[in-house]
């Protein structure tokens, strides 16, 4: 298995914009955090690492995305493991690849549901999703125009897949990000000097 440096060097290889190098870290982040809130803590360096490189094709292919990403994460040597885990999010939208694992539910349902959340956490006086609420949230995710980009249809899909309400996907993605945001922020400022 690679590390979370060795992640971060591929992800750079082929993503630029600040935007992107953004979600990548921020979506790390949250798969860590819900590693280690689901049991699941002693692969939290690899569900980071998935989340690390789940659209590492995404900027540069935008087109191919989640077919692209197999070429280029095996020129990196990255295994066939954590391709599966990192193409499962697009399932039924540009990949074939069902997740089954919790980690590959969890990251189908929060992948679009942390950029949604970010686009709301910017709109807000404190630019932070530290004091950010759930019902805030659900009006965001109510009006259609909002962060249109954000798919309603996936998050709803992916809290189906991981059993849980829309308002407990909420709330915990929302603590996932807080955990993390501060050094992401942080690392991500540093990727950019």
């Amino acid at each position: 298995m690679i590390n979370r440096d060795e992640a971060i060097a591929i992800l750079r290889k082929y993503n630029k914009e600040p935007f992107h190098l953004q979600h990548a870290l921020t979506v790390g982040g949250a798969m860590k955090w819900f590693a280690e809130h689901n049991g699941y803590a002693d692969e939290a360096d690899y569900w980071e690492v998935v989340g690390i490189l789940h659209d590492v094709d995404f900027e540069l292919y935008p087109d191919q995305h989640c077919v692209k990403a197999v070429d280029l994460l095996q020129e990196n040597g990255v295994g066939d493991e954590i391709i599966h885990s990192a193409c499962s999010h697009g399932w039924g939208l540009v990949s074939d690849v069902e997740p089954t694992h919790p980690m590959e539910k969890i990251l189908f349902a929060t992948d679009e549901l942390t950029g949604l959340i970010g686009a709301a956490a910017k709109m807000r006086p404190s630019k932070s999703v530290s004091d950010m609420e759930v019902s805030s949230l659900k009006k965001k995710f109510k009006d259609k125009k909002f962060a249109a980009g954000c798919s309603r249809d996936v998050i709803r899909r992916g809290a189906e897949l991981m059993g849980v309400e829309l308002d407990k996907l909420f709330s915990d993605t929302i603590e996932a990000m807080r955990s993390c945001e501060s050094a992401v922020d942080e690392e991500l400022t540093a990727l950019l000097a």
